[in-house]
């Protein structure tokens, strides 16, 4: 063939490649707007499931929270409430030992005052033992609410005279004052010894009841209603088994 025919047959051939390669790229234009219009949907589902489920995680904070707050709230208000009990049986206590030594005062003034007229009478007779006029005064001590000065000075009865009644009265006392100084282990003992070691002893219930209520103030009350029981059993028409029922049916 010459070279004039095929000169047409190039060029024509040149024009469908050339619209060849147009249509590829509008394909490939097009597949990639595809595929970006999908990874930016995707990465707006990505995106809106992160933030949902960042949501649920604060949501389930904020409830989280809200029951350790209302946990919190019932600890406090049975803190509270414990406190008030505390306190209230504090007071009965420290009230009825006020009550004791109330009446220890108007057994010792009675004595005093009897005393003064028959010193009257007879000034030289001695009106009280040595270990008398020793628990006098510790008991004098204890009138006054010395209690931290009174508890060596009733030791010191109990020592002197271990096989007289005051070393008895002021064993019995110890254990109040150990009970006013909040030394509750300590007055548990005292009265737990004088209990076993004079049951026959006039004061050997409340000392009973003490007891009790020292284990009720160091929070063992398993073991006071074990003392209470035992108080009721052995001195049942006693006062203090009274109070001692009244106390059990509270534990």
């Amino acid at each position: 063939m010459s070279l004039p025919r095929l000169l047409p047959v190039a060029a024509l051939s040149l024009l469908l490649g050339a619209c060849a390669t147009t249509s590829d790229i509008e394909q490939t234009r097009r597949e990639l707007d595809a595929a970006k219009q999908q990874t930016s949907a995707r990465l707006t589902e990505v995106e809106s499931r992160l933030s949902n489920e960042r949501l649920l995680d604060l949501v389930k904070e904020v409830a989280s929270l809200r029951s350790e707050m209302a946990a919190l709230r019932g600890q406090n208000e049975m803190l509270q409430h414990q406190q008030g009990e505390t306190l209230k049986r504090q007071n009965d206590l420290y009230a009825d030992l006020d009550l004791r030594l109330g009446k220890l005062e108007q057994s010792a003034s009675s004595p005093a005052a009897s005393g003064e007229a028959e010193t009257a009478a007879a000034p030289a007779a001695p009106l009280v033992s040595p270990a008398q006029d020793a628990l006098n005064k510790a008991l004098a001590t204890l009138r006054n609410r010395e209690f931290a000065r009174a508890v060596p000075e009733l030791k010191a009865v109990m020592d002197k005279f271990p096989a007289n009644s005051e070393a008895q009265e002021a064993s019995y006392w110890l254990g109040v004052a150990h009970t006013y100084l909040k030394q509750y282990d300590a007055a548990i003992d005292i009265h737990r010894r004088f209990a076993e070691q004079y049951p026959a002893h006039v004061r050997a219930p409340e000392a009973l009841r003490l007891m009790a209520e020292n284990q009720i103030e160091l929070q063992q009350k398993d073991q006071a209603k074990v003392t209470l029981r035992k108080l009721i059993k052995l001195y049942p028409n006693s006062a203090a088994a009274t109070k001692a029922r009244e106390r059990l049916a509270k534990l």
